[in-house]
C-alpha cells in the first residue's frame, strides 16, 4: 500500500523519506538538550525528541521538567531549525503543546486513552502514536482511527515492542507488525529500537533491520552522559555511537530502497 505523506517541514515529510527522530529520554536542561541536539543534528537526524513529561511506573522516578522542558525544547528546535516532538500526558495539554510543539507523541500508556485521542483529533497537529505493550494490530490501527475520525489523518504509527512472557529484553520487537501494517494501512510506521530492547548495544542492528524491513523511520535515544541520564540511561546511545549507526544506515539505504522497489 502506497504510505501517505505526512509533511512536518518543508523539507521533512513522513513516509516520504527515511526520518531520524533522535534525542535524550528527558529533557535535563537546556545545556544537556542543547549539546545533544547539536550533535545528532550533525549526524544525520531530522526531529528532535525530548521528554518533558516523564509517566512513570514508579511516582518516586523523575517526572520531567512538564511546562519549562517543553519550552526548552521548542527554544532548541528554533535554534537549531529542528522540528520537535515529545509525549502528552493529558488533553488538559493540548493548548500547551499545540503552542509549542511540532509532533505530538501518544505513549504506549495512552494509546487506548479515547478521551485524549479524541481531543487530539480536533488538532492539525501531526501525532506519533505508539503501540500499547499488549495492543493486537486491530486495537492499534482502531486507536488511529479515534484520531482520525475526529478529522485529523496526519497520524504516525509507531511500534515500540510488546510485553510478552521473556524478560532479557525490555520488550519484545514486533518487526514483522511493519510488513503487516503495510497491507493494512497507509498511514507511515516506524520503529523505536530503544524502547523495544532497552539495551544500547542492540539498537543499532536493530535500527539496521528496520530500514531493511522496509519502515519509515527511527525513533532514537541519545544522552551524552547516559551513566547518569535521569531516565533510559542503558538505552541511549552515546552521540558518537549514534553517529556511526547514521553512517551505517546511509551507506545502506540506497541499496535497500531499491531492493524494497523491486519487491513492490
Amino acid at each position: 500500500m502506497i504510505k501517505k505523506e505526512i509533511k512536518i517541514t518543508d523539507k521533512i515529510s513522513v513516509g516520504k523519506d527515511f526520518i531520524i527522530i533522535a534525542g535524550p529520554c528527558s529533557v535535563e536542561s537546556y545545556e544537556q538538550t542543547y549539546e545533544i541536539a547539536k550533535e545528532i543534528k550533525s549526524a544525520g537526524a531530522n526531529i528532535l525528541r525530548g521528554g518533558a513529561f516523564k509517566p512513570r511506573t514508579s511516582p518516586y522516578s523523575f517526572q520531567g521538567l512538564e511546562e519549562e522542558g517543553i519550552k526548552i525544547l521548542s527554544k532548541i528546535g528554533k535554534e537549531l531549525e529542528m522540528p520537535i516532538i515529545t509525549e502528552i500526558p493529558s488533553e488538559k495539554y493540548l493548548d500547551l503543546f499545540n503552542e509549542y510543539v511540532d509532533i505530538i507523541q501518544v505513549g504506549a500508556r495512552n494509546m487506548d486513552n479515547y478521551f485524549l485521542l479524541r481531543e487530539l483529533g480536533k488538532t492539525r497537529k501531526p501525532i506519533l502514536l505508539k503501540r500499547g505493550m499488549a495492543a493486537t494490530i486491530d486495537e492499534f490501527l482502531l486507536a488511529a482511527e479515534y484520531i482520525k475520525a475526529g478529522g485529523n489523518d496526519k497520524v504516525i504509527l509507531c511500534e515500540r515492542g510488546i510485553r510478552t512472557f521473556d524478560n532479557k529484553t525490555r520488550n519484545t520487537l514486533d518487526i514483522a507488525s511493519v510488513l503487516t501494517l503495510e497491507k493494512l494501512t497507509d498511514l507511515p510506521v516506524i520503529i523505536d529500537p530503544s524502547h523495544a530492547s532497552g539495551n544500547w548495544e542492540m539498537v543499532e542492528r536493530l535500527s539496521l533491520a528496520s530500514l531493511t524491513i522496509g519502515a519509515n523511520g527511527l525513533m532514537v535515544e541519545v544522552h551524552n552522559n547516559p551513566e547518569k541520564a535521569l531516565s533510559d540511561g542503558m538505552q541511549s546511545l552515546k552521540p558518537e555511537k549514534f553517529k556511526k549507526m547514521m553512517d551505517k544506515i546511509n551507506f545502506l539505504k540506497p541499496y535497500i530502497e531499491s531492493v524494497n522497489k523491486d519487491d513492490n
